[in-house]
């Protein structure tokens, strides 16, 4: 029995030894990896206070992550209906352009592309630049940023900046993991 056991351990230290550990560096996903999943959390910003569900997921075949997005902000006036929100993005890799992309897909029929920007943008720290917009004026410009705090918390920050002028923050989200 001492032998077998013997020969079962040698097999597996083998086995592994034959399997290279996964590289985060050959990792397509491996910066923005930490979304995949489902969170929940609390809305503020310009469209009052809320509460806010979303999910990542790896689809068609992995070539893309699909987010799917849906805001409840609380009734502007006493009796007043509360104002929903869905989107929904996809973040893709552009090997031209050698980094990720975003494009959120708004209801109200605008869709927003962005792209990391890899100058400003840290591991715990992610900040997409918008590159155009669709149904909006391209005078104007946005910003997503995320702010990693751990594996299963983060707070995404959107802000617009009118023809000429600054950054204002539009909204606050902070996720946590929903388990």
């Amino acid at each position: 029995m001492k032998i077998l056991l013997t020969l079962m351990l040698m097999t597996l230290t083998a086995s592994a030894a034959d399997t290279p550990p996964v590289n985060p560096m050959n990792d397509r996903w491996g910066r923005v990896r930490f979304l995949l999943g489902t969170w929940e959390g609390t809305a503020t910003g310009q469209p009052g206070k809320g509460t806010v569900e979303r999910s990542y997921e790896l689809v068609l075949g992995g070539q893309f992550i699909e987010e799917r997005n849906t805001s409840r902000y609380e009734p502007k006036t006493k009796g007043g209906e509360p104002e929903i929100h869905h989107h929904r993005g996809f973040l893709s890799y552009d090997k031209t352009r050698k980094t990720f992309m975003l494009r959120h897909f708004h209801e109200e029929g605008f869709v927003n592309l962005y792209a990391l920007n890899t100058d400003k943008s840290m591991a715990e720290y992610l900040i997409f630049d918008s590159v155009n917009f669709e149904n909006f004026s391209n005078e104007w410009k946005a910003r997503e940023s995320y702010d990693v705090i751990s594996p299963d918390e983060f707070v995404e920050i959107f802000e617009l900046a009118e023809p000429g002028k600054d950054f204002v923050e539009y909204s606050r989200n902070h996720f946590k993991r929903k388990k």
